[in-house]
């Protein structure tokens, strides 16, 4: 599908990497923006449309899905990561956090949004997962269970979607610049960057985005069982979204 033109949905779109696609989007030529937000108010990127949702109440998506009935272009991009790993004292509520949002967020606006796109001509759905589907630092263990449920989420959209024309495509990244990251000393892509690439992938009709030195590495070595072990043991070096 060409960016020129079309309508975009994406959620988190306020701030870091969801910012950066709307920006990127608009630059593109993107016909219209909708950022959607738990708070519409904090939304203050010019030629955007904000739009109330909570990927966690379903009552929003279904609000959102009726309002945006226009879109060819969907991106999952919001996302939350509570920092426990599977022996912490908040695990179990840190993990359904996680997956609330992580996964479940992006099952019901993919189910909500899909007749849309196939109404709409099959458009696209951009889920932006991590380098942590693949790896599993302790950490940040939950968060990383979260983000490998969403890539096999990806994955069954896109055999899901096929017929009805729908690209779906993942992007796995390492850390981002963004505020929630500034202050960490490792290595970090630039938000920017980042989503020029994905525009670029959906243009292409590519499935995948490894956005970062990272995340090409981990992948290329999922089948070396040293190379995974290094990256858990490593986890500043193996990064995160």
């Amino acid at each position: 599908m060409n960016i020129r033109g079309s309508v975009a949905f994406v959620t988190g779109a306020n701030r870091g990497f969801g910012l950066a696609l709307a920006q990127e989007l608009l630059a593109q030529g993107a016909h219209k923006v909708y950022a959607a937000v738990r708070r519409p108010e904090t939304v203050t990127l010019a030629g955007v449309e904000p739009v109330l949702l909570d990927v966690t109440n379903p009552d929003t998506i279904t609000a959102a899905a009726a309002r945006c009935s226009d879109v060819n272009l969907l991106i999952n991009n919001a996302g939350i990561a509570r920092g426990a790993s599977v022996l912490s004292p908040n695990a179990i509520e840190a993990a359904r956090q996680e997956l609330e949002t992580n996964y479940f967020g992006p099952l019901l606006l993919s189910r909500a949004f899909a007749p849309i796109l196939a109404k709409n001509g099959g458009g696209a759905i951009v889920n932006v997962i991590s380098v942590l589907s693949w790896v599993a630092p302790p950490p940040l263990a939950t968060y990383a269970a979260s983000k490998a449920a969403a890539w096999s989420l990806t994955n069954a959209l896109r055999t899901s979607l096929r017929d009805q024309r729908t690209q779906v495509l993942s992007v796995h990244s390492g850390f981002m610049d963004t505020d929630l990251t500034r202050h960490l000393p490792f290595p970090k892509v630039q938000p920017a960057d980042v989503a020029r690439q994905v525009l670029t992938a959906i243009e292409a009709g590519r499935d995948e985005v490894l956005a970062d030195d990272t995340s090409r590495h981990i992948k290329a070595g999922l089948s070396s069982e040293v190379y995974i072990n290094f990256a858990l043991a490593r986890p500043a070096a193996a990064g995160v979204s």
